[in-house]
């Protein structure tokens, strides 16, 4: 009931009738829905310390940044903030509720039809965001190299903990000093990509949330919760739709899942680092349990693929793909990350953009049956809502192994980050149109209220402090 009185006082006319439990990261947010007397649904988050707090605040500088142009044009609804109230020093945030609901990856990947296409098209989309959503919220811009001494740096800090098995720190760095593979062009990235962001509707894809980690940096980061997935054949088809979206089928990465499949394994480092630095020795643990499994897997058969090095070579190894680690580490098993590690089939990224560039000949599918070849509009942007993210706490600096200087092991950027990020930014082409008029009706379209970025200065500054506790 203490959120829904917060959600009354930044939002003076709203009037609760109801409220339910909303998931979120337990870590870093309580949440939930408010219902009011004209049937509206709130969402609600209020952190639950200082960096949770930061995570909320740079979500608002982002969701600022989306213009009515830039919403307008996106297949996919994006939150919007309604209200914010102070409490403790810190703000709760009441966003419009968009429609929508979270998937099990499996599920999500079982649903067939649009649903691999949608989440290529959702992907490109936000790829192709304008470079200045990023630099005017002040978040961090990475060159191809930048980011790949980033990641070295990463590396290092993990490395200190003595908990990583010291096979996958020379996989990961073998692939991390190969040039070659960290030749691309940089775009705007989510940088929190995963099915507890994309909130779907009859089967169709219509809202993407968790925006605090947008920056300019590797594409692959947004498709690492696919190269974990386990389900081949359906990766295969988002990476489709993602180029034929993107840059009408010409593939222009050709070792783009060579590093989200790196992205993925090295999540569980950063989800070890950051337990340890949270004093949270139970996530720690789960940690180091789902590298070792990953270390086994290596060591046996070799792991899937990450390295641009000829097979056979120290630093390309092919097999079985390893077992699975969750793309969301600032998530504990228990409340939503992957508790045992699935294992599939390891199919060598090269082979997979080759597939990929086959399929991207293809005539595009006529989606309406019209005859036209134009696929159907996914949707677009509407009702919004708020994201049920994780969170990634920085860990404390430790001996680097490298040479070169760059931001501390986190997985995501931070806005502590961002004095001492002077990066070129990336020049992403501007996002798709919305498709005909016509298409849309197909998608689902519920009613809501206008999301025209909220100014800054518009959000409450209410002041409140807590005299008893929370109920």
């Amino acid at each position: 009931m203490e959120l829904a009185a917060l959600a009354s006082a930044a939002i003076p006319d709203l009037s609760p009738t109801g409220v339910v439990g909303s998931p979120d990261d337990p870590r870093d947010f309580s949440a939930a829905v408010v219902f009011d007397r004209q049937g509206s649904r709130w969402r609600v988050r209020s952190p639950l310390h200082e960096e949770a707090a930061m995570r909320l605040e740079t979500e608002l500088q982002v969701l600022s940044g989306f213009t009515p142009g830039i919403r307008a044009g996106l297949p996919f609804r994006v939150p919007s903030v309604a209200g914010a109230v102070r409490l403790d020093g810190m703000r709760t945030f009441v966003y419009h509720d968009m429609p929508g609901e979270e998937m099990e990856l499996e599920d999500l990947t079982e649903l067939g039809g649009k649903t691999p296409d949608d989440i290529g098209r959702v992907i490109a989309a936000v790829h192709a965001l304008p470079a200045a959503v990023v630099e005017n919220a002040d978040l961090p811009v990475y060159t191809a190299d930048q980011f790949r001494q980033r990641r070295l740096n990463e590396l290092d800090q993990a490395a200190t903990t003595g908990r990583i098995p010291a096979v996958l720190l020379r996989r990961w760095e073998n692939a991390l000093e190969e040039m070659e593979l960290w030749d691309f062009s940089p775009v705007v990235a989510h940088g929190d990509l995963h099915e507890d962001n994309l909130l779907v509707d009859q089967a169709r894809l219509v809202s993407v949330t968790g925006w605090t980690d947008l920056h300019i940096g590797d594409p692959a980061e947004d498709f690492a919760w696919l190269a974990s997935s386990g389900n081949q054949e359906f990766t295969d088809q988002v990476v489709t739709a993602y180029w034929q979206h993107r840059s009408g089928g010409t593939i222009q990465d050709g070792h783009l899942l060579r590093r989200a499949v790196l992205a993925a394994e090295f999540a569980l480092a950063q989800w070890l680092v950051r337990g340890i630095a949270a004093d949270d020795e139970e996530m720690a643990a789960e940690a180091e349990a789902m590298l070792q499994e990953l270390e086994a897997d290596v060591e046996e058969h070799g792991g899937q693929v990450i390295s641009a090095a000829p097979a056979g070579s120290s630093a390309g190894r092919a097999a079985t793909e390893p077992a699975t680690p969750p793309v969301k580490p600032a998530v504990a098993p228990s409340v939503g990350a992957t508790a045992a590690p699935a294992v599939a089939p390891a199919v060598d990224p090269a082979a997979r953009e080759q597939g990929v560039a086959a399929a991207s000949t293809a005539e595009p599918a006529d989606d309406a049956g019209d005859g036209t070849g134009e696929d159907d509009a996914v949707i677009t942007d509407h009702a919004p809502s708020a994201d049920p993210d994780g969170t990634d706490d920085e860990p404390e600096a430790g001996q680097s192994v490298h040479d070169a200087a760059g931001e501390g092991a986190e997985q995501g950027p931070r806005p502590d980050e961002l004095a001492a990020d002077e990066a070129e930014s990336g020049h992403p082409s501007e996002a798709e149109a919305p498709e005909e008029a016509e298409d849309h009706a197909e998608a689902p379209h519920p009613e809501g209220p206008p999301t025209t970025a909220l100014d800054l200065d518009e959000v409450r500054q209410l002041d409140i402090r807590r005299t008893t506790n929370p109920s």
